[in-house]
């Protein structure tokens, strides 16, 4: 196994499939096509690492008439969606991506945003303790600058310590909680719940709170959004409904009565050395592995136990199903058999035989890996 845990820029099930293609005259086409060649204009330089020539393409748009939100969203922000795509299939190397993602991060500062005279109301961009992918939350931050909000855009891998000292500081409006990983969640919640308790509702945003909101629901945030645009129209909309009396996280997730999230998750370092060491015993194939590839198959099974453990969390076993399944893509794309990774979790069963919502886990990934029919 030789894959990294998947990072904002890409979205595992958002390949490029075929759709309808409208009449040609219809005018919401012609201007996605024309946003589209200059998303295509920012792609070449990105892609060439130049980053010159992609401020000179932001410029260049915004000339010729594109207004900055859809330069934003629609030109940086596709390319930074592609970035991912090209990286998952093997066509970007990780440094390629990290440097195609701070020429995306640097261009922004180039939109024009107009002080407003009299702002809509003070709101709070953060991610949650430990997510570093910090570009999701930046467009959010500028669109709602572009649209007259003032907003403090706290940055990536914010503790939530230091966000609930800051809520008390500056009493926002609302909170913006980005997370791209659905191993955050468990910190997400923590989040939540803390800022919820300072009277300050929340939004929650990003690929970690599901496609539908789903877990944003489950975690009792006071709102979610699919996307940038979508979150400044809702706040734009009404204001976000007051939380209701501080509560605990376990109140919102009876099933972690059982302790399973609790115990495998303390044990995750001992999960994941002996779960190597039990491959390394039962497949020689591991005794030809450079150092570079022990090392990355140590890393793989420390994100299959994190994704495992997230599942626990919020009883969801679409949120390992889906990682294994985007992991099996990203191994065939590097010619790594999908296969190598029922290994991996047939040992991690065995050590898990007395937790029986992390067996069904376990199994519902293997099904998910089984080749179609």
């Amino acid at each position: 196994m030789t894959t990294h845990v998947p990072g904002t820029a890409g979205e595992p099930g958002r390949g490029a499939g075929a759709r309808p293609v409208p009449p040609r005259n219809d005018e919401h086409t012609e201007q996605a096509e024309h946003t589209g060649q200059w998303a295509d204009k920012l792609w070449v330089a990105v892609r060439a690492a130049d980053e010159y020539s992609a401020g000179d393409v932001v410029a260049d748009a915004l000339a010729a008439g594109l207004d900055a939100e859809t330069v934003l969203l629609d030109v940086i922000g596709a390319v930074q969606h592609r970035v991912g795509t090209e990286w998952a299939a093997n066509r970007m190397s990780v440094a390629d991506e990290h440097v195609a993602t701070a020429i995306n991060d640097r261009i922004i500062a180039i939109l024009p945003a107009d002080r407003p005279t009299a702002p809509r109301g003070r709101i709070t961009v953060a991610c949650v303790d430990q997510e570093w992918h910090a570009l999701p939350a930046r467009l959010l931050s500028e669109t709602l600058r572009l649209r007259g909000w003032q907003v403090h855009h706290l940055g990536a891998q914010v503790p939530t310590a230091h966000l609930i000292g800051h809520i008390h500081r500056t009493g926002p409006d609302a909170v913006c909680l980005s997370s791209s990983l659905p191993t955050r969640l468990p910190l997400a919640h923590n989040a939540i719940t803390a800022v919820q308790a300072t009277g300050t509702p929340v939004m929650a945003g990003g690929r970690a709170f599901g496609a539908d909101g789903r877990y944003a629901r489950l975690l009792g945030a006071d709102a979610w959004a699919p996307d940038a645009r979508a979150a400044a129209t809702r706040l734009a909309g009404r204001p976000l409904t007051r939380p209701g009396p501080a509560h605990q996280a376990s109140d919102d997730l009876p099933h972690l009565a059982d302790q399973e999230y609790t115990l495998v998750s303390r044990a995750s370092p001992r999960l994941v050395r002996d779960t190597f060491q039990r491959l390394e015993q039962h497949f020689s194939t591991m005794t030809a592995y450079t150092e570079e590839q022990r090392e990355r198959t140590a890393e793989d099974l420390a994100h299959i136990v994190d994704f495992l453990t997230a599942a626990l969390y919020v009883d969801a076993p679409e949120v390992f199903t889906d990682f294994l399944v985007w992991t099996a893509g990203v191994l065939t794309a590097r010619g790594v058999p999908a296969r190598s990774l029922v290994p991996g979790l047939d040992l991690l069963e065995e050590q898990l035989r007395d937790f029986p919502r992390a067996r069904h886990l376990i199994d519902a990934g293997r099904a998910a890996l089984a080749p179609s029919p």
